[in-house]
């Protein structure tokens, strides 16, 4: 094994670790496929867990009867122990991972008696969290299989199975609460919409669509997780969490494109570059959940699997920066109408709701990025749930601001200002100058 595959493995591995939590029963396949590492799943286990492991059509492109099938098999291995594994490669200390004595060997190939495929049960009574990985160190050896992996805890006395892994086994009951609360927020938006429905623009009818798709699609989530964890598939509810969260996505971002360039509350049409902000962020949207879908469907065995992953990082983060841009283009174009239009209140009025908004939305999108990304990857996989709270908190708090503040209202105070707050105003906006994007 050269250095480039163990760096693969290790960055293979890491992703791995903070992309798959829920390790439903996976079937893989595998084709003419001689990477000398390929990561099949990652689950925590508790000290009553369980892999069930079977592969068949299993062959090899060199049928040499001399070769040693010791170095080809599946292991289970902990992240902390893969960090060693890989010194002991590079350190040469062994030269295949199946050497090791830090992992768990599940099946070793030399055990196959020319049989073409087998099915074990492995027990696992160390809690901790477990990758399950494929070895071949035989050099030039392509490898064909369909390999099925089934990993879960038992709980209770009677010994039921669980396939949410141990730090995700709440989520449905997280999910499920959070969605009652975005249709009790949706219910309310309805009743505020018609109290003041001589001031409701066809923004706030967009936000109210927003609210209820974000409702939906966590309600799916809670019941794909729900099935998951006791029969270790999603019956269909998956379909209708990609559906739904694909057009939550959608509609999220173009809200905050649509909120950000004033439409509807402060203008009737879009400007054509604001169009343009559009027409990037949906297929890049598009692009997202594809690759979304990708990334939970085929897991890490799939050659391109790493490749979707960055395409995802990297549309999302464009994404990110591209909502952005009206907002600051709305507080320019608010800057310079107070220096000529002479209502100096209602542009300050104007200028400090842009301000707030862009401040939160990068709030928002760091929180969500960067800092629940972070804390998948310091927290225990005991408490894997923590982060998914984390997130879906500052979705509702983002929600909530983004509702309250641009909620219709009967005294708008963009048009009743009087000549004392006028004066104040201007004399507000001739300081101004400082603050700069």
């Amino acid at each position: 094994m050269d250095l480039s595959p163990r760096l693969s493995s290790i960055l293979v591995l890491l992703l791995l670790s903070i992309s798959l939590a829920f390790a439903e029963i996976r079937k893989s396949e595998i084709r003419s496929d001689d990477r000398p590492i390929i990561p099949l799943d990652e689950f925590g286990f508790t000290h009553t867990g369980r892999l069930e492991l079977d592969a068949s059509k299993i062959s090899l492109s060199n049928t040499n009867p001399d070769l040693d099938l010791s170095k080809v098999g599946f292991f289970l291995c902990t992240r902390d122990a893969w960090v060693h594994v890989i010194q002991q490669l590079e350190e040469e200390e062994i030269t295949c991972a199946l050497q090791s004595d830090l992992v768990k060997h599940v099946f070793t190939f030399n055990r196959l008696n020319k049989n073409t495929s087998f099915s074990t049960v492995f027990t696992e009574n160390d809690a901790d969290q477990y990758s399950l990985v494929f070895a071949n160190c035989l050099q030039q050896v392509k490898v064909t299989m369909d390999v099925r992996s089934a990993m879960y805890n038992l709980e209770g006395k009677n010994g039921g199975r669980d396939y949410l892994s141990a730090g995700r086994t709440v989520l449905p009951k997280v999910y499920f609460l959070f969605s009652v609360i975005y249709f009790s927020l949706a219910a309310t938006w309805i009743y505020v919409l018609y109290k003041k429905r001589l001031t409701v623009f066809a923004i706030h009818f967009f936000m109210l669509g927003v609210v209820v798709l974000k409702a939906l699609n966590l309600l799916c989530e809670a019941e794909d997780k729900s099935y998951i964890k006791k029969t270790g598939n999603g019956h269909g509810w998956d379909v209708l969490f990609y559906i739904f969260s694909f057009l939550k996505g959608i509609t999220l971002f173009t809200l905050i494109v649509l909120i950000g360039t004033g439409w509807s509350f402060l203008k009737p049409y879009l400007q054509d570059k604001e169009k343009k902000v559009l027409m990037i962020v949906i297929p890049l949207q598009v692009v997202a959940n594809f690759a979304q879908v990708v990334i939970d469907e085929t897991g890490p065995y799939g050659q391109d699997w790493v490749t979707w992953k960055q395409i995802f990082l990297l549309v999302d983060v464009v994404c990110c920066c591209a909502v952005l841009f009206p907002i600051v283009w709305s507080i320019k174009n608010l800057r310079e109408a107070a220096k000529t239009d002479g209502k100096a209140a209602v542009n300050l009025v104007k200028l400090t709701l842009f301000r707030h908004y862009y401040i939160v939305v990068i709030c928002y999108i760091y929180f969500t990025r960067v800092v629940v990304y972070a804390l998948e990857t310091i927290t225990s996989y005991k408490y894997m749930w923590t982060s998914v709270v984390a997130s879906e908190l500052a979705t509702l708090a983002f929600y909530l601001f983004t509702g309250y503040k641009f909620r219709p209202e009967v005294h708008n105070p963009y048009f009743v200002v009087d000549d004392d707050e006028e004066e104040a105003a201007a004399e507000a906006l001739k300081l101004e100058d400082e603050f700069e994007l």
